[in-house]
């Protein structure tokens, strides 16, 4: 066979660090649109960016030529520096630096891009905790609730830890 094709969709879910809500909506949409250009600018295809203030999810295509380690890291170096770039502001904004990447068929991709089209609907009933944890559980995802959620500074509530070791993957053939 002299091409090399592919078709995998993912869903991919990062926060902010701490999850602090950093992605008000003075730059929201831009930096949604950025992630999807940097999804295009790699080969992959963005087919819907979206999330609230704290966290993204970005439904693309993996490009063939990259692994999806090597996917997230080329979407959140570039975007955390172009974010910090935007205004003063933004100068103390990270990434949080685990993720959550869930393969989507076919079947399921108009539920799912409607899902992230949604989220801020979503999120007034739902936490993200729920959600990511959420996720996890429908894909099977074993993990360690200690180290995929902390408690909120003051809030009591639970958040994505900061530094897990491994980044929750699926892969489904």
């Amino acid at each position: 066979m002299p091409q090399s094709l592919s078709k995998v969709i993912i869903h991919i879910v990062f926060s902010t660090k701490n999850r602090e809500p950093w992605l008000d909506s003075a730059i929201r949409p831009r930096t949604h649109a950025y992630l999807a250009t940097i999804c295009r600018e790699l080969g992959g295809e963005a087919l819907r960016v979206g999330g609230v203030a704290d966290h993204v999810h970005i439904v693309t295509t993996l490009p063939r030529t990259l692994s999806q380690a090597g996917l997230i890291e080329q979407i959140k170096k570039p975007s955390s520096k172009w974010i910090k770039a935007l205004e003063a502001r933004y100068r103390g904004f990270f990434w949080q630096r685990g993720y959550g990447v869930f393969s989507v068929g076919q079947s399921q991709l108009e539920a799912v891009l409607q899902y992230v089209q949604s989220q801020e609907e979503h999120h007034r009933t739902h936490t993200f905790q729920d959600e990511y944890r959420e996720l996890l559980h429908r894909h099977n995802i074993e993990f360690d609730e200690r180290r995929a959620c902390i408690p909120r500074k003051g809030k009591g509530e639970r958040r994505e830890a900061s530094a897990p070791s491994q980044p929750h993957i699926l892969l489904k053939l």
